[in-house]
């Protein structure tokens, strides 16, 4: 790698107030806590001076703590259910700065809902960051397959649908669609001080990291979850 570990942190969102599944970060996935699966893969990589878990809980403090993150404080802005990841992300750095007054260059933002992401999907996503000569941000995502917007239709009113992209109307093959990717918070990097001044990851240039979809599972909801334990069966079968 490019860069020392000592210019690299990772920081992991795990609020606490989740509304659709009640203390999903914590919630046991196959013998652990969610967001253990994260912490660990983190840690694997051996990529990073800080693997910081960044939350308002004191209990999520405490299962962080016990698999190895480091958590010395506790988020104090932007937990709510309007801010953005982004502004999360920021909240957490400006907390890491004032605890042990590192400049770290870049920032790798994980998700504690993603446990499916390996250290492996880490490393190789900041293998292609690190080799671009101007660093933009690079996000993962994963190509729609099955579930692909472009076949989609509109519902109105008086029951009737119409096509939202009517400009493929011609295209009858899916193998003729262009293609399609779609966001997933497993891994987002960015340097810090683009973050900074853009408050955003999708930041000017930024680019995605092609992940599988297993790989890409991001839980929200019940169904999200079903999806992951499917998917992790899939990958141990």
């Amino acid at each position: 790698m490019v860069e020392n570990k000592n210019e690299r942190v990772a920081i992991i969102l795990a609020r606490g107030g989740s509304k659709r599944i009640p203390n999903k970060n914590i919630i046991d996935f196959f013998g652990k806590p969610l967001l253990a699966w994260t912490i660990e893969a983190a840690l694997k990589t051996n990529l990073f001076e800080t693997v910081l878990v960044s939350t308002e809980s004191e209990q999520i403090a405490e299962i962080s703590l016990k698999y190895g993150a480091k958590v010395p404080f506790l988020r104090n802005a932007n937990y709510d259910d309007f801010s953005s990841s982004s502004e999360a992300t920021l909240t957490a750095l400006k907390q890491l700065k004032e605890w042990n007054s590192t400049d770290y260059k870049t920032v790798v933002q994980l998700m504690a809902n993603c446990p499916l992401r390996t250290s492996s999907n880490i490393l190789d996503q900041l293998k292609l960051y690190e080799s671009f000569s101007k660093r933009k941000s690079i996000i993962s995502g994963f190509k729609y397959g099955m579930f692909n917007p472009w076949w989609a239709y509109s519902k109105a009113k008086d029951g009737t649908y119409s096509r939202i992209f009517e400009n493929i109307e011609k295209i009858t093959r899916s193998q003729d669609l262009p293609k399609l990717i779609c966001p997933t918070g497993a891994t987002w990097i960015s340097e810090v001080e683009t973050l900074y001044e853009e408050n955003t990851f999708y930041s000017v240039g930024y680019s995605f990291y092609e992940l599988g979809w297993i790989q890409a599972v991001d839980i929200d909801d019940e169904s999200d979850l079903l999806l992951a334990k499917a998917a992790y069966h899939l990958l141990h079968n």
